[in-house]
């Protein structure tokens, strides 16, 4: 058999370098198979990529709430309260408010009243058929109430309550012009109804108007009017009560008990305006020649504080400008150079203040010392605390941009501020988070200090005051002239601080609770508790109420709605805390269903009453003795410089303790200044 053989054997050609295998490539089999995906063309690359970092966060977020969970479960779960009595509401309510006996309640068609006592109602104020918004209620006594209603366009009905009547006596802000019309941002009624504050602002503009209410002339021209409406009743007895219709999902009707209707007979004395203050102008170049032109204006009787009466020209104000924007260009670059010229409408926050120390009232006005004889004021972005008397002589023409009597800068704009249910202390926030609190009737701060960590304060709450926080209790019977006074700070990140100002020593700010990790979590309002030492309400927008002990930093009680209800709006609840009846009153609406009848009733809510004179509530905040803060103004003169000179001699002690350490730091200082003379001295020797 013939074979073919080569003539030459074949020879394997050596190996080249190109072709050899690297050390990280000699266990290529033994790889992620995956690692084919990496030679994907764009844009696969790019879409996996995204895809595998969105798989990975969602992980880390399912990981982080379970941790978050399995620590809830670890926590003390607070004791569940559920509501000791409820009653329905006719349509939505939007407001509550507690006044004396009885419940009134902001609608989406007017104003119903309901009886503490038992929860019925006894009269409806639907004239107008308009939404209330906010309702503001104060008792003037004898059964009479007078209400500051607002409604979803922003005009202010001031309606008097008497005998379970409603009286409309005038809408504060209405004009013939609806082009012209004001709308209320916000409004306070003095404590006991002597005055009512009104912030009004429109497209251009924001202005405070303080009106003087005639309570006492309403009591009067309510009796005289008495006897008419008796004889009104005999000739027309269809004026004297109306039947309320409800009409129930099954179709039937019930008739309610009588309800007075509204006395439109009746006229009562209009309120009188006393203040209209306006917000403070930017601050311009100086007009003045010398500074004795500028002391010639002072003696004219502008205030000092506001920053008009200084001596810098325009001309400098522009120097100053130009330099500022030539180093900081690039940033400003990068900011919105547009400019808005209209003028932005301002907030303003104000309070009502007792007669004390801080305003001085000459001796031709007459003050009580239950009755406001001023106001404070500060507007947004202003470091100014402007303070206004309200006794001044009746003018016939209102001033429109009436001069503060007392002015208190600061070195940040103010962000909030909170007066006491005392009225004896006054605490203001900046925006730098340094908080002062005053004592009016003293005249001096009680205490400064701040937030170390860098947030922003939403809004600071005075607490009920415990004798057990203070070191040094006093004996009862014993005039505590210093107490310890409790601050609670919230943040804009829902974080809480407790602030202690003792009257001697130096204060104390404690975190109470840190930023939630659940957005659900966030607080949407706080609400301090009189009638338990250092006790809050917390609503969160998850719909959750819980009471929360600020001296142990836990929540002890969570208030529940039946299952059947939830919190309406938990981002906006609606509710109010009856100081005197020591209660929490809570809307709440029922659960929609897919059957017919729960729609037809869904316009309707339920208002839960949740007692605080349960046997629980008492146990977790034992009773302290009630000691009663007598007023200074009350005591005799010596008692009076006793304790001036007592706080006096503490405050001073305190300064001995910290001399040491400033003298320390003065030595050092000396000692550095010193060090860098002689070495100057030893650069000019040749």
């Amino acid at each position: 058999m013939a074979a073919y053989i080569r003539k030459h054997p074949l020879e394997i050609p050596p190996p080249s370098e190109k072709d050899w295998l690297k050390d990280d490539e000699e266990d290529f089999f033994q790889q992620d198979p995956d690692r084919k995906r990496d030679a994907l063309p764009q844009p696969f690359r790019m879409i996996n990529k995204l895809v595998m970092a969105v798989f990975d966060n969602a992980m880390e977020i399912i990981e982080r709430r379970e941790m978050l969970r399995e620590a809830q479960k670890l926590k003390i779960q607070p004791t569940k309260l559920f509501p000791s009595a409820e009653f329905q509401v006719t349509g939505r309510a939007n407001c509550l408010v507690v006044s004396g006996k009885y419940i009134f309640v902001g609608l989406s068609v007017g104003l119903s009243a309901f009886k503490v006592s038992d929860c019925k109602k006894v009269c409806v104020w639907d004239a107008v058929e308009t939404e209330i918004c906010a309702i503001h209620a104060s008792d003037l006594g004898n059964d009479c109430h007078i209400l500051l209603a607002v409604d979803e366009m922003g005009l202010l009905w001031l309606i008097y309550f008497h005998k379970e009547s409603f009286l409309l006596i005038k809408i504060l802000n209405e004009t013939e012009d609806i082009s012209k019309r004001s709308t209320s941002v916000e409004v306070v009624l003095s404590p006991g109804g002597d005055y009512a504050g009104v912030l009004l602002q429109d497209n251009t503009k924001a202005w405070l108007e303080i009106y003087r209410l005639p309570k006492d002339s309403w009591l009067k021209e309510m009796e005289k009017n008495a006897g008419d409406a008796e004889v009104c009743r005999e000739r027309r007895p269809s004026w004297s009560s109306v039947k309320s219709l409800e009409l129930h999902g099954d179709g039937s009707v019930e008739i309610g008990s009588p309800v007075p209707a509204n006395k439109a007979d009746a006229k009562l004395s209009l309120p009188v305006l006393l203040l209209q203050v306006k917000p403070p102008k930017p601050v311009t170049g100086s007009s003045f020649k010398n500074p004795l032109d500028a002391l010639k204006k002072v003696d004219d009787g502008s205030m000092l504080g506001l920053g008009y009466n200084h001596l810098i020209k325009d001309s400098q104000w522009e120097q100053q400008e130009a330099i500022f924007c030539s180093t900081y260009q690039e940033y400003l670059e990068a900011e919105d150079e547009k400019k808005i010229k209209e003028e932005i409408p301002r907030r303003a926050t104000f309070h009502f203040l007792l007669p004390s120390r801080i305003l001085q009232v000459g001796p031709e006005m007459e003050v009580q010392p239950d009755v406001p004889a001023g106001i404070s004021v500060h507007w947004d972005g202003s470091h100014n605390l402007c303070l206004y008397l309200l006794n001044h002589p009746l003018k016939e023409k209102v001033d429109s941009d009436p001069k503060p009597d007392v002015v208190w800068p600061c070195a940040a704009p103010i962000a909030c501020s909170a007066v006491s249910s005392c009225s004896r202390y006054l605490a203001l926030a900046c925006e730098d988070t340094t908080i002062t609190i005053w004592d009016n009737q003293l005249g001096y701060p009680l205490c400064v200090t701040a937030i170390l960590q860098e947030r922003l304060i939403r809004s600071i709450h005075f607490l009920r005051r415990s004798a057990a926080a203070s070191n040094e209790t006093p004996c009862p019977g014993a005039n505590p002239t210093c107490p310890i006074v409790q601050l609670l700070v919230l943040c804009t990140d829902s974080s809480f601080y407790l602030l202690k100002a003792p009257g001697a020593g130096k204060s104390s700010i404690t975190l109470l609770a840190d930023r939630p990790e659940d957005p659900n979590l966030a607080v949407s309002a706080v609400v301090p508790v009189l009638a338990f030492p250092s006790a809050v309400l917390v609503f969160s927008w998850n719909g959750t109420v819980s009471l929360m002990n600020t001296a142990t930093s836990q929540t002890i009680y969570c208030f529940c709605t039946p299952p059947s209800h939830t919190v309406a709006s938990p981002w906006q609840p609606v509710f109010t805390v009856d100081s005197v009846n020591w209660c929490l009153l809570l809307r709440g609406d029922k659960q929609q269903k897919a059957d017919a009848l729960a729609q037809s009733r869904a316009r309707d809510c339920t208002i839960f009453i949740f007692d605080f004179n349960c046997g629980p509530l008492k146990d977790a905040f034992p009773k302290e003795p009630d000691l009663p803060l007598k007023s200074l103004q009350d005591l005799p003169w010596i008692e009076r410089c006793n304790i001036f000179l007592r706080d006096r001699q503490r405050s001073v002690l305190g300064l001995r303790e910290l001399l040491p350490e400033y003298w320390s730091q003065l030595r050092a200082q000396a000692a550095a200044m010193d060090k860098e003379r002689q070495k100057a001295k030893g650069q000019k020797k040749p």
